[in-house]
């Protein structure tokens, strides 16, 4: 009768094992061979082993005694695989990679597996393999916009310190507004979700109004102040800032932070905002939309009540947009900023940096 191989561990071989076998960023395969040496070191038999691992009762037995002969190195690297490998491997991946970061298609704006596989004469598995081993997704792109604001740096250390550092008796809100919301009816009635088969709704529809919903959301509490108005003018504004008025408590400060669209500085309103003292208005650079958070109330919105929804008019579209603020206001526990002035002037200096060397390349 065949005994496994017995495994002893020293202290240190222990605690790498043990971090192996339970790191979020450790692969799979090395997770379970970690588990697989500890296990046998706790005099677990390859048959126990194999039930607790989820593998074969043989491939067990192998990496063990890989261990018992390489220690640490016995697991961490794969076996070597029968066959001779191919000689420009290496080379054939840096054209892979080459091509596909510095080079585009002639008739495309980026390249496909099939696409560059035959501009290379190799296969698209092959060109498939190296992109994941890469991280690279040709398909994918994120847009981005680094602000020109010339008082960039300013305007982010006051709305970011209002953030942290809030001032005594006063609350501060982040105002925007989310216009032309549209009351959207499909043509048809969808098909709901059933096991196998996602919801669908007709790819058409009937426009039936459009709406502009005015928030002020309270950074602290994460309450939201709402209006919804026809337009998006000074005037509705104005009366906006009415709201805001009536529905705080009149011996706090309020510090608005807002984007630079031109209603928020009409000359109407900078005078409105001059006969009511306790307004301070705050405003964001431009092309920073990111630092209002009014906006991630806006996108939960979207996402959760209106993008799918059906509504046969506009006063149907207000009643959901205000039953979810209800909602909303109901169920938040507010919003905690964490990146410091410092940190984003800083991110933001390096992505200048990316930028002035690709425009001198």
């Amino acid at each position: 009768m065949r005994v496994a191989v017995a495994i002893e561990l020293t202290d240190e071989e222990r605690t790498k094992l043990s971090k192996y076998s339970r790191g979020h960023s450790t692969p799979v395969r090395l997770m379970k061979r970690a588990r697989i040496v500890l296990l046998a070191a706790d005099g677990k038999t390859n048959a126990q082993i194999a039930v607790e691992v989820g593998m074969a009762r043989g491939p067990v037995g192998t990496w063990r005694k890989r261990f018992a002969q390489k220690r640490l190195a016995g697991i961490e690297q794969d076996a070597p695989r029968p066959g001779n490998p191919s000689a420009n491997r290496a080379e054939l991946t840096e054209r892979i990679l080459e091509a596909t970061t510095q080079t585009e298609p002639e008739h495309a704006t980026q390249w496909s597996t099939r696409t560059l596989a035959k501009e290379l004469g190799v296969s698209d598995t092959r060109v498939a393999r190296v992109w994941r081993a890469h991280g690279l997704q040709p398909h994918r792109v994120k847009t981005f916009k680094v602000s020109s604001d010339p008082h960039f740096a300013e305007k982010v250390r006051d709305v970011v310190g209002l953030y942290l550092n809030p001032p005594e008796h006063a609350i501060v809100l982040s105002v925007d507004e989310k216009t032309s919301i549209q009351a959207l009816d499909r043509t048809q009635k969808g098909l709901p979700i059933h096991p196998g088969r996602c919801g669908t709704m007709t790819h058409d529809y009937k426009r039936n109004g459009t709406t502009t919903l005015l928030a002020a959301l309270n950074v602290a509490e994460g309450i939201v102040i709402d209006k919804c108005m026809a337009r998006h003018r000074h005037q509705e504004w104005i009366k906006f800032l009415e709201e805001i008025d009536a529905r705080t408590p009149p011996e706090l400060d309020l510090h608005l932070i807002a984007d630079n669209y031109a209603t928020h500085k009409h000359p109407k309103v900078l005078r409105w905002l001059k006969r009511h003292k306790r307004f301070h208005l705050h405003f964001i650079p431009t092309s920073s939309s990111w630092l209002n958070l009014v906006e991630l109330f806006f996108a939960d919105l979207t996402s959760e009540r209106l993008r799918r929804g059906t509504f046969s008019g506009v006063p149907e579209l207000i009643q959901a947009i205000e039953g979810y603020v209800e909602h909303h206001n109901d169920t938040t526990e507010g919003f905690q900023w964490k990146a410091t002035a410092d940190d984003i002037l800083e991110k933001v200096a390096r992505a200048k940096a990316t930028l002035d060397k690709i425009k001198t390349e």
